[in-house]
């Protein structure tokens, strides 16, 4: 039987598949995208190259717009991810999509420099690199005008950040970076993809040291929409770091849980003090600061442990009195694990130890499935 198609000549091949793929991780950044291609056609210019919007299925139209411009920049395609969010795991997906040998990976609001594409491409290359990084924090780079609260956020980030890379790179937060397909690739299974920062991901992911360049760039401000900033980026950095601090042996979510836990048992302490010198019955206070710890604890956790499940309106009302029945639940796991344990071990410290650790598992589970449990999002599809 004849062939349909003709094999493309290894010539061909090699002069048509792009050798660098762009990944942009985008939600709700349909102004952007079409000065975006623009750009990037601009500066590449004879460097094969393709571009991967994945696009964490934004309410704008972001996905649409792709499609158009796709119709008459052939090199561009984009990913809808649905049911699906965070940049990391964008990128991650965008990667496992590409044709490219060399994966760049940058923003869709121009906060990063497209100019310095080419440069970190050819550097990458010529200098047999495993990652280029376009460094805020080195050489001429720069956050350009962030106030001081969003630098101090930054700089405390990037500390916190460089203790686990070390001195592989400045910035070890950046979402702007140059890396050889196969290093990531090489990556894959190491990979927790939480949160916002995927550098610091694969520089703590790699089975071996990798040769890092850096190239210093000046942070812009953004061209158009909504900044991403928001107690959600805190929560995903703080998840990432836990998962790699721990190697993944203690889910992030409940070493916060855990924490917040924490706070709200000073809360009670204080309120229960602040009682007896009002003098109040012991009962009365007890109820008191119960009460009030369980609504802490609840109103945190919504806010941030489970920020990207956050209950708002009538669910939130829903949830505060499911989980005030769990913790009450969890209260009468706690005595029982406790006064089992000092049967067996005669130590109070141990038995403490192990009714503590027993209500927290035991809130943290329920809470996690009844309470902030996900749900399917319905929308009616545009395309």
């Amino acid at each position: 039987m004849a062939t349909l198609f003709k094999p493309l000549q290894v010539e061909e091949r090699h002069q048509n598949a792009p050798r660098l793929s762009v990944i942009v991780p985008t939600y709700n950044e349909f102004a952007n995208i079409a000065p975006l291609v623009a750009a990037v056609r601009s500066v590449l210019g004879s460097v094969p190259w393709e571009m991967i919007v994945v696009d964490d299925d934004s309410r704008d139209g972001t996905y649409d717009e792709v499609l158009r411009i796709a119709q008459s920049e052939p090199r561009l395609r984009c990913l809808r991810r649905v049911g699906r969010r965070g940049p990391s795991s964008a990128v991650t997906e965008g990667v496992l999509a590409a044709n490219g040998e060399v994966i760049a990976v940058m923003d869709a609001d121009f906060q990063h420099d497209e100019t310095k594409l080419p440069v970190m491409y050819h550097r990458l290359i010529e200098e047999e690199a495993d990652v280029v990084v376009g460094t805020r924090y080195a050489g001429e780079g720069g956050i350009g005008d962030w106030n001081a609260t969003r630098a101090k956020m930054s700089n405390f980030a990037n500390t916190l950040s460089r203790r686990l890379v070390g001195n592989q790179t400045t910035d070890p937060v950046s979402g702007f970076f140059v890396i050889r397909r196969s290093v990531f690739v090489s990556t894959l299974y190491g990979l927790s993809q939480q949160g916002y920062k995927i550098l610091i991901d694969l520089l703590t992911s790699a089975d071996r040291p990798l040769k890092v360049l850096e190239e210093p760039y000046q942070f812009r401000s953004r061209a158009e929409g909504e900044s991403k900033i928001s107690m959600m980026v805190l929560a995903e950095f703080a998840f990432l770091l836990i998962d790699k601090v721990t190697r993944g042996w203690i889910p992030p979510r409940f070493v916060l849980f855990v924490g917040v836990g924490g706070l709200g048992l000073l809360i009670h302490l204080c309120i229960l003090l602040t009682g007896a010198k009002a003098n109040l019955g012991f009962l009365d206070a007890q109820v008191l600061a119960t009460f009030t710890a369980m609504v802490f604890n609840y109103v945190v956790n919504n806010e941030f442990t489970y920020r990207d499940r956050r209950l708002v309106g009538w669910k939130f009302i829903r949830g505060l009195v499911l989980f005030m029945l769990i913790c009450s639940i969890g209260a009468l796991a706690n005595v029982g694990v406790a006064e089992l344990a000092i049967q067996r071990t005669h130590s109070w410290t141990a038995a403490g130890i192990l009714g503590a650790l027993m209500g927290a598992v035991f809130n943290f589970g329920a809470a996690s499935s009844i309470v902030w449990g996900q749900h399917k999002r319905r929308r009616t599809a545009t395309s």
